[in-house]
């Protein structure tokens, strides 16, 4: 098996990895349970490897990183701006 094709074919299936969640966030406007933390770290990891690919020449890095980048990045957003959509918790309410 070429090298190159393993390579893209992972990379494909851990770029679509978090496109249901992206998905389902953006259609319910609802982060309550994502942590800030695993997208936002996510994205810098998958930064790294982008600039990474693009300094070795590394088309199949390149575009795997491509994708992650973006849906991290919107996930970020998404849970910075639908804080305040997100419903009170029986917990809360209850305080």
């Amino acid at each position: 098996m070429n090298p190159t094709y393993l390579g893209l074919v992972a990379g494909l299936l851990t770029s679509i990895a978090s496109l249901p969640q992206v998905i389902k966030t953006w259609r319910s406007r609802h982060a309550r349970d994502l942590s800030i933390w695993q997208p936002l770290l996510l994205s810098l990891g998958v930064a790294l490897w982008l600039i990474y690919g693009i300094l070795i020449s590394d088309m199949p890095l390149i575009l795997a990183n491509i994708t992650p980048l973006v849906c991290n990045l919107m996930l970020t957003v998404m849970k910075i701006r639908f804080t305040n959509n997100d419903p009170i918790s029986y917990e809360e309410e209850q305080r």
